[in-house]
């Protein structure tokens, strides 16, 4: 299956975010806010943003964040809820596919949450091009799906064929080792509620890499 063009995929995720209102819950992944918690405010890069939840709880913690997603839509609320919360100061957007998505400097820190898709996008390789944008001393952090949810039909395997676990991720990433370590590669459970409202689990991804310091 050959990729989408951008006007395709921008098509596929206006029509995913024009299903309801609001797709997501609005509150920051978990994992993200246990492992960044700690981290002093500076900038950041928020792939794949969609409406806005990790993006906003990192400017209310004081970061200057830059969001991108190829969904007007999404990115428009993730404005509107900035605004709500008082810190569109603290955040920009930027409209369009991250494989070729202007990028302006370099910035501490770059997530990456569930940068998943049911169509082809060449994930690995958006997230070495904004693993780029790390300055010296800043981080990359990546969470994922590290296999398919409990109920996921087959045709959801098969759009899920590409996950892997932590240490996969950084082996695909494959990034220097000389001047990337790995601060943080674990399997995570998750609980979740199935579509059927029963209790379930999910396993995630979480890996923070860290850029060596200049002179290190």
């Amino acid at each position: 299956m050959s990729p989408m063009s951008e006007n395709e995929l921008a098509e596929h995720w206006e029509a995913r975010y024009g299903q309801q209102d609001r797709i997501w819950s609005g509150a920051p992944n978990a994992s993200l806010v246990s492992v960044l918690e700690h981290l002093p405010a500076g900038t950041a890069i928020d792939l794949g943003a969609g409406e806005g939840g990790d993006a906003l709880w990192l400017a209310e913690r004081g970061w200057r964040v830059t969001a991108y997603d190829i969904s007007t839509t999404a990115l428009s609320r993730l404005e509107q809820a900035a605004a709500e919360r008082g810190v569109s100061d603290r955040i920009a957007t930027v409209v369009g596919d991250l494989a070729n998505a202007p990028i302006d400097g370099t910035v501490d820190l770059v997530t990456a949450s569930f940068l998943h898709s049911t169509v082809q996008i060449p994930r690995i390789e958006i997230l070495r091009r904004f693993a780029g944008a790390v300055q010296p001393g800043g981080h990359l952090f990546v969470l994922g799906h590290a296999t398919p949810p409990p109920w996921a039909s087959p045709e959801m395997h098969q759009h899920a064929a590409h996950l892997v676990g932590p240490h996969e991720e950084v082996e695909q990433l494959d990034l220097d080792p000389a001047a990337w370590s790995v601060e943080v590669a674990d399997l995570r459970q998750r609980a979740v509620t199935d579509p059927d409202g029963q209790p379930a689990t999910i396993d995630d991804s979480v890996v923070l890499l860290r850029r060596a310091s200049a002179g290190s």
